[in-house]
């Protein structure tokens, strides 16, 4: 399988492809829109880092959306490995197979040889990534959390773009995805991978580009509403909770609000109270942000 030549990101700028991304309802720094932009005319991956909840994984998202192409995602976890990140065998069907030849007389390497190929193969997001016709984007996401041996062998594909299977060859992309790596700092990575990536931390958006996001997402929500919620919930973030409220989560809250009909967050404490259980996930900080806590953020948030 010969190798193709990777298409040409079409965004001219990164200003162009912040542009791009806003369409999308993904409101992008500068800094972000750079590297992205950078990554994409090099072809080279992007590491994302960042706390849960700042927009990461959305990122590769919308760039799906931009380039209009499909989103391909591999979530990492501790003890992931090649089988469930890169291909198998479908055993079922080769057993049925074997059986079948078995009845029919049939045995030795032609039979070993049909059970082999590729129609026999399942393939996992790596593989699938570089057997696309057009480059697909590439979401590997919370890498931080897989096991250094898959970051190592992550590093092999991610430098030559082809995967080796014995009973098969090697198997070279097709066309080069798009890599997205997230990470959450759940462990340090390997300079080797830093080497390989350009790289960007993705942090808790400012007043301005929230209230850019929220407009966005939900643009049926009252100026004065909105200006209230980014506030509350930037409030909140300054507090001490085990887990700090994202931009999702910030949706999701005002989603509620609006659902509720309220117009102001002062109206009504029980019912603001209430709508915390979109922001806070973890009952240490619904304890720690008490009806009268809440009210005292809301005053502050306008």
């Amino acid at each position: 399988m010969q190798r193709r030549t990777p298409p040409v990101f079409t965004m001219a700028s990164s200003t162009d492809l912040q542009k791009a991304l806003a369409t999308t309802g993904y409101i992008a720094s500068d800094d972000l829109a750079m590297a992205l932009h950078i990554a994409t005319s090099l072809g080279r991956p992007l590491l994302l880092e960042g706390a849960a909840g700042v927009g990461k994984t959305e990122v590769a998202r919308s760039l799906a959306t931009v380039q209009d192409t499909q989103l391909i995602r591999l979530q990492c976890y501790e003890g992931l490995d090649a089988a469930q990140a890169i291909y198998e065998w479908n055993y079922q069907r080769q057993l049925l197979s074997i059986r079948a030849a078995s009845e029919a007389g049939e045995t030795g390497a032609a039979v070993e040889a049909r059970i082999f190929s590729q129609d026999y193969l399942l393939e996992r997001p790596l593989l699938k990534a570089i057997r696309q016709d057009k480059a697909p984007v590439l979401l590997i996401d919370e890498i931080d959390r897989a096991d250094e041996e898959f970051e190592a062998y992550l590093l092999e594909v991610l430098s030559d773009y082809q995967i080796t299977i014995p009973e098969l060859g090697t198997l070279t992309a097709t066309t080069r995805p798009h890599v997205i790596l997230t990470a959450n700092g759940t462990r340090d990575l390997s300079d080797a991978l830093r080497r390989r990536c350009i790289y960007a931390h993705v942090d808790y958006p400012d007043r301005q580009t929230e209230l850019a996001i929220l407009a966005a997402r939900c643009p049926g929500l009252e100026a004065h509403l909105s200006q209230q919620i980014i506030g509350f919930v930037q409030k909140l973030r300054e507090e001490e909770l085990e887990k700090v409220p994202g931009v999702a989560e910030m949706l999701d809250f005002a989603a509620a609000l609006g659902g509720l009909g309220i117009k102001d967050l002062t109206e009504d404490p029980a019912v603001l109270q209430a709508a915390l259980a979109t922001l806070l996930k973890t009952q240490s900080d619904r304890l720690a942000v008490p009806i009268e806590v809440a009210a005292r953020l809301a005053g502050k948030a306008a």
